[in-house]
């Protein structure tokens, strides 16, 4: 009973506040209204004086004003106003109120002086005036829980008595409350009356909660029926008494079941009870013009709902019931409360909580067909409403997905009792928004909820009934089909409706929703192996939409039914023996399958190849056909002939259709993974040579791979780059950088066939040979492309064999296989032999690219002259240990006199680097000479001479002398001659 006070208090506060609030709103809004006319009047003023037709004498009015506020400029005003006449010279003077000046300077105006309303708090006006009849009608009611209380206490009343007492007085004060409302012209104060009644209404619940409850004077439906009874009055005296009454009938009229004990309640009852008193408090507050009122009896009752969800529902009446209550607080009474287009924020939150509750009520009472009946009638009186307002199509829409949900958790549902529930489904929340395509009314959302709810319907009856078996499943069948109707003629409802510029997000759902439903029913029908078959014909289908419509939302569409096909390719029929196919013969297949389901995974996409207006989107279209077309012939052709076949596949489109550069870049592409095997294989020798691990023939890729798998790319790619070139140049280069690079390896290991080099002692013999003539035909290469090619790209690539060639020798002729100091033959004779091919064609390789480079690359050319004076040096210091070694030059030890002829060596290349350098101009040179020569000098005076005795060291003194005198002597010739401008040309 003290909740049931606490909320009554609450109540008169809440009520209390909201007088308050309606009081300064009022307030203010007279405050505004009196502005308005101030500014009104004073706006008028100017016109009356003007409207006067006979030229009267101006009014000089001035009141008396403090003398501190009186201006200087004017006289001291008189207590009377007086009137002076006006020039007679001065015909229809303008009359000049001259008060207003004066008050314009003494003090603001009245309209300026009232600011606009803003809240203020009184506490003599709110704890005076306000409160205390308020507060009197409280205590009144809490001096009836006390009267009674204190009766009880001191035994003076028996319980009956008691209860006598509180209805007698209940009714009093009601009737004082009636006395005050007849006898207003006395009383003077509405609040009078409504204190009264306020106090009358919770002393006979408190009178009716005793009688039942407390004292069991009456029975439990009795009770009930009284406290209902005191709701109704309430809810009733509300539109005589105010606000009072109504806040009384909101919390005795939900409060009043919880007061009655019983063990066994009746729910229909209940629900029939509190669907009244909710749609009593609703009317009232709607016909009060109090919405919150509306609002907090249909809160009320959802709260109640769960309450009774809670309670348990096993009978057929309790379900019925409550079901019937659900619909009733969920759709009815929210759409009574907004019959006049108010805000539907409140009625989406009510039919919401409504479809949870109804949702929990199925799931209580075991998924019958009762309760999904209810259910489908709470969602058809959602579509009846939404049909009205398209703002509360949204809830229709939360009730679909809801019932799509509880689908899914329904345990082992009868195949009829399945049927007959998602019909009933689809009739409402898809056939509905159906009708709205038809009308022309559908919205976005409508589309969306007309294309997933028939396709989330058919996953969930294959959820349920589907089998992953291979097998003919008709029944699932023919309800997609069924489904697939609904979307199908949305989509041809929408395409006729809207226009081409349209957005066609809802058309492409509507048709991928259909395109879907019937993919389902074919693989319902139909063997695993033949699903990219019917995958297929429906993405042709789609992309022909898609083309007619010229809509990028269903050209979308079209690319995912292509690549749905692909995926169909790959997860049925075998794919795997399929795919090894396309790279060996190990399997076997069967082509009257492989064959259609290749080409019709490419179909799609030669399709969209065809038709497609953006050139990427095209080119990537053309990839995946270009793919799976090789896919196809790959089910035919030997694997020897696949890497030939793509490349000479893509050879012939870039050649008739270069445009088609997806198609033939993805043909070049197979190619190239045919070749990346044997490159493989190769390069990963070529790193452990630049470690000195020698590259044997057995090493290199073996001439059948060369054929099959290198020249198919490299040929593909040099010829493409040629005539792709033509039209668009930015690919030439890279075409053929990557067929040259294949090029030369496939060169080299041909190359290694001919020298046979299979192990070490072969490799001592032959080695040195074999690079140099490799060296030498790379040079070759460069030189020829140098001077036969024109093309910027094929000079290019003369820089890149001759850049080859110059690092081929560096690293392995000169640094790590170098005759000197490693076991490499040379050759018997002197001058013919192995170092001559190679240094000669290491510095003709640097006089090429000297002269080859352009004028802005001239501060290079001095370094290419100092690599060829130390290539000439070492060339000649070889040639001097060969003459004492022979063949195999790291096999003796160094001599004196080999020693001593080393130093003759470097004054003579030293004088021969000083000559060239002034026949050519070249300070490079002839600085070359001048540091050769000292090193020499430095030689002769700290090692040479210190090992020497008698005539040799003489004589190497006096060569030594001579050969200083001698450069000495030309050097002061040359720079002492005339001035002509050096040149490292």
């Amino acid at each position: 009973m003290s909740f049931f006070w606490v909320l009554l208090a609450g109540g008169m506060i809440f009520a209390l506040w909201r007088k308050v609030e309606a009081l300064q709103r009022d307030l203010w809004e007279i405050s505004g209204q009196l502005q308005v006319l101030r500014d009104q009047h004073r706006q008028a003023e100017p016109d009356r004086s003007q409207d006067d037709a006979v030229p009267m004498p101006a009014q000089r009015i001035a009141e008396p004003e403090p003398e501190t506020t009186q201006p200087a400029d004017l006289p001291a005003s008189p207590a009377e106003p007086t009137i002076e006449p006006a020039p007679a010279s001065e015909p229809e003077a303008e009359p000049v109120p001259e008060a207003e000046l004066a008050y314009s300077h003494a003090e603001p105006s009245l309209s300026a002086r009232i600011k606009p309303p803003r809240f203020s708090f009184d506490f003599e006006d709110i704890f005076g005036r306000r409160l205390p009849i308020w507060g009197g009608g409280i205590a009144l009611a809490i001096a009836g829980i006390f009267l009674v209380r204190y009766s009880i206490e001191q035994g003076l009343v028996t319980p009956l008595v008691r209860v006598i007492m509180s209805f007698l007085f209940g009714f009093g004060l009601l009737a004082g409350a009636e006395a005050a409302f007849r006898f207003e012209d006395r009383v003077k104060d509405p609040r009078v009356r409504q204190a009264l009644a306020g106090a009358g209404l919770a002393t006979l619940f408190g009178a009716f909660y005793l009688a039942g409850t407390q004292y069991g004077l009456i029975g439990a439906g009795s009770a009930f029926i009284g406290l209902a009874a005191v709701t109704a009055g309430a809810i009733a005296l509300s539109f005589r008494f105010g606000l009072p009454c109504a806040i009384l009938g909101l919390v005795g009229g939900f409060a009043a079941p919880m007061l009655v004990e019983s063990s066994n309640p009746n729910v229909p009852l209940l629900a029939l009870y509190l669907a009244l008193v909710t749609g009593g408090l609703a009317y009232a507050g709607r016909a009060q013009q109090r919405p919150w009122l509306g609002y907090a009896a249909l809160a009320g009752g959802l709260l109640w709902g769960f309450l009774l969800l809670f309670a348990g529902t096993g009978w057929t009446s309790e379900i019925l019931a409550v079901g019937g209550y659900l619909v009733v607080i969920g759709t009815v009474l929210p759409a009574f409360l907004h019959a006049d287009k108010g805000p539907s924020i409140p009625r989406l939150l009510a039919g919401g909580m409504a479809t949870i509750q109804m949702a929990g009520l199925i799931g209580t009472a075991g998924d019958s067909l009762l309760t999904w009946g209810l259910y489908l009638l709470l969602g058809a009186a959602l579509a009846f409403f939404g049909w009205r307002d398209v703002r509360l199509r949204v809830g229709c829409s939360i009730a679909a997905g809801i019932a799509l949900v509880l689908l899914v958790f329904w345990t082992d549902p009868g195949t009829g009792d399945f049927t007959l529930v998602a019909t009933g489904i689809a009739a409402i929340f898809a056939a509905v928004p159906l009708a709205q395509v038809w009308r022309g009314h559908a919205r976005l959302a409508e589309l969306a909820q007309l294309a997933l709810v028939p396709l989330a319907l058919g996953a969930i009856a294959y959820l349920h009934y589907g089998s992953w078996k291979d097998n003919a499943e008709t029944g699932l069948a023919l309800g997609f089909v069924a489904l697939a109707a609904l979307p199908a003629i949305g989509a041809w409802l929408e395409w006729r409706g809207s226009d081409r510029g349209d957005s066609d997000t809802g058309l492409a759902g509507l048709i991928a929703s259909a395109a879907m439903l019937a993919w389902w029913a074919m693989l319902a029908v139909t063997d695993g192996w033949s699903t990219p078959l019917g995958t297929a014909a429906l993405a042709l289908a789609v992309w022909e939409l898609a083309r007619r419509r010229g809509s990028m939302a269903i050209t979308v569409l079209a690319w995912m039914g292509a690549g749905l096909t692909v995926l169909s390719l790959i997860a049925t029929g075998g794919f795997f023996d399929e795919l090894e196919q396309l790279g060996s013969d190990t399997s076997t297949v069967a082509l009257t399958r492989a064959l259609p389901r290749w080409l019709a995974a490419a179909l799609p996409f030669l399709a969209l190849a065809w038709s497609g207006k953006s050139a990427p989107a095209r080119h990537v279209a053309e990839g995946f056909a270009a793919i799976l077309l090789y896919g196809l012939a790959a089910q035919i052709l030997p694997a020897d002939a696949l890497a030939w076949a793509a490349a000479l596949a893509a050879l012939a489109l870039g050649w008739f259709a270069p445009e088609r550069a997806g198609g033939w870049a993805a043909w070049l592409g197979i190619a190239l993974i045919w070749a990346v095997e044997p490159l493989g294989e190769w390069y990963f020798t070529g790193l452990m040579s630049l470690i000195g691990e020698p590259v044997l023939a057995k090493d290199v890729v073996v001439p059948r791979d060369v054929l099959l798998q290198l020249a198919p790319f490299m040929l593909g790619s040099l010829a493409l780059g040629w005539r792709i070139g033509i039209t668009r140049p930015p690919l030439r280069v890279p075409a053929f950088i990557a067929g040259g690079l294949v090029a030369i390896v496939a060169l080299h290991s041909l190359w290694k066939l001919v020298f046979h080099i299979d192990g070490m002692p072969r490799f001592e013999l032959l080695g040195m040979g074999e690079r140099s003539v490799w060296e030498a035909l790379l040079l070759g290469g460069a030189f020829a492309l140098f001077h036969v090619a024109k093309d910027r790209s094929l000079r290019l690539a003369g820089w890149g064999l001759l850049a080859a060639s110059l690092l081929h020798f560096g690293w392995y002729t000169l640094f790590l296989h170098n005759p000197l100091w490693d076991w490499q033959r040379v050759g018997p004779a002197p001058i013919a032999n192995w170092l001559l091919l190679a240094y000669g064609t290491a510095c003709a390789a640097l006089v090429l690219a000297r002269r080859q480079m352009a004028d802005a690359w001239t501060q290079i050319k001095p370094v290419i002259d100092i690599l060829l004076m130390a290539l000439i040096s070492l060339f000649a210091l070889s040639g001097l240990r060969h003459g004492f070694a022979g063949s195999l030059m790291a096999d003796d030890s160094l001599g004196p006199t080999e020693d001593l002829l080393r130093s003759v060596l470097a004054i003579a290349l030293a004088i021969g680097f000083l000559l060239w350098g002034a026949r050519m101009q070249s300070r490079t040179w002839r600085i070359g000479s001048l540091v050769l020569m000292l090193l020499a000098v430095f030689k002769v005076f700290l090692i040479d001479t210190a090992g020497l005795e008698g005539l040799l060291r003489i004589a190497s003194f006096m060569a030594l002398g001579f050969s200083l005198i001698g450069i000495g002597w030309f050097y002061s010739r040359q720079l002492s001659g005339p001035k002509e401008p050096a040149t490292d040309q």
